[in-house]
């Protein structure tokens, strides 16, 4: 094999730095993710949904009523326990989580998301 001293010392460099992301991940350990806590409403129950799947799956839900609200002018939603919500996020969701720092933003911000809700919406302050 011709240049052996060469290619085989040049493969061993490529696959430690090909595989140095994981292996750092093992020696200097992993970044934990803490779920932020959220300032729930007080007096409210439920929401229109599980709580586990809105956390997965709101944002394909406001999506969802965005469009059958505008285009469709559906603007009841049927929860999967048979409840009737108006599909509104002004009115319906706004309702329960009234400041959007203490409850949007906390997950947004850890997850550096930004969503583009308030391009059109009035943002939550609050009961100030």
């Amino acid at each position: 094999m011709y240049n052996t001293k060469y290619v085989l010392p040049g493969l061993l460099i490529f696959l430690a730095l090909f595989t140095s992301p994981f292996w750092a991940g093992k020696v200097f350990g992993t970044a934990s993710y803490e779920r932020p806590k959220l300032a729930l409403p007080a007096d409210q129950k439920e929401c229109i949904e599980p709580v586990e799947y809105m956390r997965a799956e709101h944002m394909q839900i406001l999506d969802t009523w965005r469009d059958q609200a505008l285009r469709e002018g559906k603007r009841t939603y049927v929860a999967s326990n048979g409840k009737v919500w108006n599909v509104s996020l002004q009115n319906t969701c706004m309702k329960c989580h009234t400041n959007k720092a203490e409850f949007c933003d906390k997950c947004h911000t850890s997850n550096s998301v930004t969503p583009y809700c308030w391009d059109c919406h009035v943002e939550p302050k609050g009961n100030q």
